[in-house]
């Protein structure tokens, strides 16, 4: 590896990274990564400084939709002003996983909450936040991302037994680890610390007022982040995280923390559906017609697990719930597609109408 990128080591690169940045490697370019962004900048760490740093307009023309934008935990190739403490970006280095939503309201656009993510750890706390349905939605997302998912239920201190939690989160996600903690009571804790190894990067979600900002305070050991107290009636808190943002814990871990997500709307192929419940799609395939929709047909496994108690019938509906959410995507996004290609030949052949228009009046 070469010695003018060492520094840039603690923040996750490695020999891999370096071979896909050699053909970027020109005079005035180096590698960085992206600590923060805002709406139209983004705090890039390079081996010598952080910059903040643009996009350029190649790139952003390119782009074939926001995901191809840079994002929190990005590896960009960067050209810098030093006198400034700026720089502008000009390319990505290839993602080894993307934890990516639909993006919020009608538009139909992804959005990645973070990159070159090797844990993600989904936060919900032992009071009442505690939603198993929620988990689903969070785990399928987690496994389409490519990073590994890990459950950790916060404020154990609050609830008289943690040991229901966790057997219910095990029965639903086998082979996921799970962990209950308390940061207020020190418990439990030292369980996390095989993810949070030097140089690898750990993404904390969940809805807010989980615990994401008190954890992260705790593994930095000292109060970088504002927390504010849930509110007893409800078990709501406020958003105390206002941007994502990735940071280098004592250890060499770098840990992203993200805003609380009030709408986390599905976004991929289906992988991770499959994934998150395999065990229903395991059933699914003992069915004795291969397109078998689990209704009324006759040889239905899955009914029939359903029926002896085998398969969780709440489960079962929200797989089926997701998987009618995915379809509506899927359509949305062709629709969406077709729309994009309309106005792109509606455009095309109103140039060639003018271009057409002054060559006659030319001639």
């Amino acid at each position: 590896m070469h010695s003018r990128f060492e520094q840039l080591q603690m923040f996750g690169w490695n020999s891999d990274l370096e071979s896909h940045f050699e053909p970027f490697d020109v005079r005035g370019s180096e590698p960085g990564r992206v600590t923060q962004e805002n709406k139209h900048f983004f705090h890039v760490q390079t081996a010598a400084a952080q910059l903040l740093a643009e996009v350029s307009g190649k790139l952003r023309f390119e782009a074939g939709g926001r995901e191809q934008l840079p994002a929190v935990g990005d590896w960009v190739v960067v050209r810098s002003r030093p006198k400034e403490d700026r720089g502008t970006i000009h390319a990505i280095l290839p993602r080894k996983s993307q934890f990516v939503r639909k993006e919020a309201g009608r538009r139909i656009s992804a959005q990645v909450v973070g990159a070159n993510i090797d844990w993600v750890v989904i936060m919900t706390s032992l009071n009442q936040d505690f939603n198993l349905r929620r988990l689903e939605r969070y785990l399928v997302l987690a496994c389409e991302s490519g990073a590994s998912p890990i459950v950790v239920l916060s404020k154990a201190d609050l609830c008289p037994d943690a040991r229901p939690g966790i057997s219910a989160v095990e029965a639903q996600f086998p082979g996921v680890p799970v962990h209950a903690i308390s940061v207020l009571a020190d418990c439990g804790l030292e369980g996390l610390a095989p993810y949070f190894g030097a140089g690898k990067t750990v993404a904390l979600l969940g809805s807010s007022g989980v615990g994401k900002s008190t954890l992260i305070n705790k593994l930095l050991g000292a109060e970088a982040l504002k927390t504010q107290e849930v509110r007893v009636h409800d078990d709501r808190g406020r958003h105390t995280t206002a941007h994502r943002q990735l940071m280098l814990l004592p250890g060499g871990a770098l840990v992203l923390d993200t805003p609380g997500m009030r709408e986390l709307q599905l976004w991929g192929d289906g992988d991770g559906l499959h994934a998150a419940f395999e065990e229903i799609e395991v059933v699914a395939g003992s069915c004795r017609f291969r397109d078998c929709t689990h209704q009324h047909e006759p040889g239905c496994a899955v009914r029939e697990a359903l029926e002896q108690g085998s398969l969780d019938h709440g489960r079962y509906q929200h797989y089926e719930k997701l998987q009618r959410e995915l379809r509506h995507l899927f359509l949305q996004q062709d629709r969406h597609a077709q729309q994009q290609e309309r106005r792109r030949w509606k455009s095309l052949s109103r140039m060639a109408k003018d271009r057409a228009a002054t060559k006659r009046k030319g001639g």
